[in-house]
């Protein structure tokens, strides 16, 4: 890998993002509207949004930034851009990292707007400071994003990665602890939910709104760049140059 090539892919991604407004709209305001939206619904019950808005808050960038960052590089792929671009002494591992460290400042803007309309407009109260709250929602985003890039390694279509959400999300959000706490669930689910990474991402953002500090807020947060970081090992050694 090259810090030159990676950094000079990351900056094609962002000219890229920039031009499309579709994308920006997507990424930084839809989780708004939908935080939005789920605060409304149970604006008239005392204490359901600050229970369930945490985890909802690590939820939405998650599954919008897997959505984005998929079928994104699956393009790519499918035009014969990455086919092209490996005709250089571009390597995978930098189309991969540079992918990633364009959508870690898509996820910054995205955690920023995110946490402030939370907060302010639909008045989550936060017993921790606020910027660890956005360096979670950031974690959360990064994870989606790093999962997407491993979905696109595999699917040859772009409806094809969006049918990886029910294998690498769906199963996630039922078992993270946003329906049920985590250690209410029967013991052979809960051990699955263990090794799902969402479900130390609500933990994190669990702990930064009850003002948990130490540990208890570090462990997930390093658990969350741990899979994250894997995950954008393996979709480096998978990724294929052109989908046929």
């Amino acid at each position: 890998m090259s810090p030159t090539r990676t950094f000079a892919t990351a900056g094609r991604v962002l000219s890229q993002i920039r031009h499309d407004p579709r994308s920006i709209v997507l990424m930084v305001v839809a989780p708004s509207l939908l935080v939005g939206l789920f605060s409304w619904l149970f604006s008239e019950q005392d204490g359901v949004f600050q229970q369930l808005g945490p985890a909802i808050l690590a939820l939405f960038p998650f599954i919008i930034m897997f959505l984005i960052t998929s079928i994104t590089t699956l393009r790519e792929r499918r035009s014969g851009t990455l086919e092209r671009l490996m005709t250089t002494p571009l390597s995978k591992g930098d189309f991969i990292v540079g992918y990633a460290l364009a959508f870690a400042v898509a996820a910054v803007l995205q955690a920023v707007v995110t946490v402030a309309f939370a907060v302010i407009v639909c008045g989550l109260s936060v017993e921790g400071p606020l910027w660890q709250l956005g360096l979670v929602a950031v974690a959360d985003a990064l994870l989606g994003t790093a999962l997407g890039l491993l979905a696109s390694a595999f699917a040859r279509t772009e409806f094809q990665a969006v049918q990886f959400m029910p294998v690498l999300v769906f199963p996630q959000v039922l078992l993270g602890g946003i329906l049920m706490p985590r250690e209410q669930m029967p013991d052979a689910l809960q051990a699955i939910s263990d090794w799902l990474p969402l479900s130390y991402a609500i933990d994190a953002i669990n702990a930064v709104t009850a003002g948990d500090e130490g540990w208890d807020l570090w462990a997930p947060i390093l658990v969350i760049l741990a899979f994250a970081s894997g995950a954008l090992v393996l979709g480096s050694l998978t990724l294929r140059r052109r989908t046929g």
